[in-house]
C-alpha cells in the first residue's frame, strides 16, 4: 500500500515538473533587422581596424590619449553611435586640424555671446 502511494505522488510530481517546462518565444525578423545587424558588425570592425592601425596608435600617444583607454571608450559605445561613427570617419579629413580651429573657434564665439569671456573686444 505505501509503495502504491509513494509511485501515485512520483507520478503525481514527475507531471508537475513536466509541465512547467518553458516554451521558446520566437518571431519572425524583417530583412531589414537582419542586415542592420550585419551593417552593426561591419561598423564595428572597421573601428576595430583603425584602432590596430599604427597611425593611429602613434598619433593617440602624441596626444598624450592611452590607447587602451581610446578602445575601451569605443567598446563602450552603442550601435547607433559606432555606425555614425565608422560613416564619418571616411568623411573626416586627415589631417584635421581645420576641423579643430573651426569648433575651437565656435566654442570660443559662443562663449564670447553668452558673457563668460571677453576675447573679441581685446582685437
Amino acid at each position: 500500500m505505501l509503495k502504491k502511494r509513494l509511485f501515485i505522488l512520483l507520478q503525481a510530481l514527475a507531471l508537475v515538473v513536466a509541465g512547467t517546462v518553458g516554451t521558446a518565444q520566437a518571431a519572425v525578423i524583417s530583412s531589414a533587422e537582419h542586415f542592420g545587424t550585419a551593417a552593426t558588425h561591419e561598423a564595428s570592425d572597421q573601428l576595430q581596424q583603425a584602432m590596430a592601425s599604427d597611425a593611429v596608435q602613434a598619433k593617440l600617444v602624441a596626444l598624450g590619449v592611452d590607447p587602451a583607454d581610446a578602445q575601451a571608450r569605443i567598446d563602450a559605445l552603442t550601435i547607433e553611435e559606432q555606425q555614425m561613427l565608422a560613416e564619418r570617419m571616411d568623411q573626416m579629413p586627415a589631417g584635421g586640424i581645420l576641423g579643430v580651429l573651426g569648433v575651437i573657434f565656435v566654442v570660443l564665439l559662443v562663449l564670447e555671446i553668452v558673457g563668460v569671456t571677453n576675447i573679441f573686444n581685446k582685437l
